[in-house]
């Protein structure tokens, strides 16, 4: 079972009123047991030196960059076990 926790956020505006409320559902990853689920945590992180090493080529190659909106990979995933959240 993966436990979960409700972060909330206040985001001000540039004059320190209230601009909006944002909220997300966490599920705690760390939780995770070595040799049983260890090895499915993914997070979809690029270090900067990486694109730029990717933009480099693709412009030395003439390669077409395409891009794509990530923040809702997880959402949309097919997952084919039970998932447990407390």
């Amino acid at each position: 079972m993966v436990g979960s926790i409700w972060i909330y956020k206040v985001k001000q505006a540039a004059d320190g009123s209230v601009e909006k409320y944002k909220a997300r559902f966490v599920a705690q990853g760390f939780s995770q047991i070595e040799g049983i689920d260890y090895e499915e945590t993914f997070a979809p992180v690029a270090r900067y030196s990486s694109i730029q090493t990717i933009l480099a080529l693709s412009a030395q190659m003439g390669w077409h960059i395409h891009q794509m909106n990530a923040k809702t990979t997880f959402l949309n995933g097919v997952i084919e076990e039970e998932v447990y959240i407390e």
